[in-house]
């Protein structure tokens, strides 16, 4: 079994709903998101024969959906009101609403989903939100 990584680092800000401590108020973090692909057989043909994947683009899908988390307010579908989204957004917020609790945990699994989508053998993603924190995703079918 062949396996590579590649990280990408993201700053953006969220709160926790429903959770009574001090993660429920609106913070930030710099997020570290830890890729890893795996397959058991190397490329055959082609300039990325004897490889996993280049380099060059597995660290492209990573870095961007980095870059498009990036610099964002991370919101819980519902969470807000659509008043609080609207004004939010006339007053020039870059908001990514999305359809989960903004836990390090979901994040994993959404950046996990999201690489598998764009044609990535994506067997772990990492989702650090402090330098000695973080949360992993592993897909079903790997378990």
């Amino acid at each position: 079994m062949y396996e590579l990584k590649t990280e990408a680092c993201f700053d953006s800000a969220h709160f926790l709903t429903d959770y009574y401590g001090k993660c429920e108020n609106l913070h930030g973090h710099r997020w570290k998101m830890v890729a890893y692909i795996r397959t058991a057989n190397l490329q055959e043909e082609g300039t990325m024969r004897d490889m996993v994947l280049d380099f060059g683009v597995f660290k492209s899908e990573v870095r961007a959906l980095a870059k498009e988390l990036d610099h964002t307010f991370l919101v819980e579908e519902g969470s807000l009101q659509p008043a609080t989204l609207k004004a939010l957004e006339a007053e020039g917020f870059n908001l990514c609403v999305l359809p989960f609790r903004t836990t390090a945990e979901n994040l994993a699994k959404y950046a996990c989903e999201r690489l598998t989508n764009a044609g990535l053998p994506v067997s772990r993603v990492d989702m650090y939100e402090t330098p000695l924190n973080c949360a992993s995703y592993m897909p079903q079918d790997l378990l």
